[in-house]
């Protein structure tokens, strides 16, 4: 069964992710486990002063910036805008895992219309994967940072102190959905869901740690692939490779 629609509960759930005690990896450039957990320096780095109601989710990237470019079989690249200023332990942990070649041919295992797209398990079940360090981090939550469509955010299995490689993109144009979860957000930031689409329950539950600037349409086809009982595409949906790259070089 294909689901479309979720409740709050339903939708927490299919973010959850089973980290397994002593979990490791055997894809080629993947993690070495090393039974500590990375001590995460976010909670500071995210307290930084921010107006109510700032949104950093669409900030221009700049000439050279790095960005990551994630290349999906047979549907394209999804290029995204990280955010190391705001959350530089959750952004290193994912140039960290690219760097080893940690997400190459791995696949898109969880995908749910009107909702999210979610990868980066090595076993392909939403139970596997790791953080850079071995087992899990605190990726952290920073103001200003939104799951409006194209948010890029770790999936985890109760808080963010368990992040560890798997991640989500939102995708979610129901918007009769995104008006019925906006009650009590600045005007502001109710006004861009409005206008993006996206899943406001999930702020302040998951660490968004980029933005997806051009690939969207891909994020879109992805979403609307068919699905099994347990929302896993019936046809592969694979990352060929995330690399960082430098923004317009």
């Amino acid at each position: 069964m294909k689901i479309t629609k979720l409740t709050a509960a339903a939708s927490a759930a299919i973010l959850t992710v089973s980290m397994l005690a002593g979990c490791t990896n055997t894809t080629s450039g993947s993690a070495t486990a090393n039974e500590t957990q990375a001590e995460s320096t976010d909670t500071t780095a995210a307290a930084q002063v921010t107006a109510p109601g700032t949104i950093y989710n669409f900030t221009e990237p700049v000439q050279g910036e790095e960005i990551a470019v994630i290349t999906v079989k047979d549907f394209g690249t999804i290029k995204v805008k990280l955010f190391p200023e705001l959350l530089p332990t959750a952004v290193e942990n994912f140039k960290g895992l690219i760097a080893m070649n940690y997400y190459d041919e791995l696949i898109f295992h969880r995908v749910v219309k009107n909702f999210m797209i979610q990868g980066g398990d090595p076993r392909g079940n939403g139970t596997g994967g790791q953080s850079m360090w071995g087992g899990s981090f605190d990726g952290g939550v920073a103001e200003g940072l939104y799951h409006f469509n194209g948010a890029l955010a770790y999936a985890n299995s109760g808080s963010t102190a368990t992040d560890g490689s798997q991640f989500y993109i939102v995708c979610n144009n129901d918007m009769q959905s995104v008006e019925s979860q906006i009650q009590g957000l600045p005007d502001n930031v109710a006004q861009m869901y409005r206008e993006k689409g996206g899943y406001p329950f999930l702020d302040g539950k998951y660490t968004v740690f980029g933005q997806v600037i051009e690939g969207m349409d891909v994020v879109e086809a992805i979403s609307e692939v068919d699905t099994d009982e347990n929302d896993k595409p019936l046809k592969q949906v694979l990352m060929e490779s995330i690399r960082i790259e430098k923004y317009g070089e």
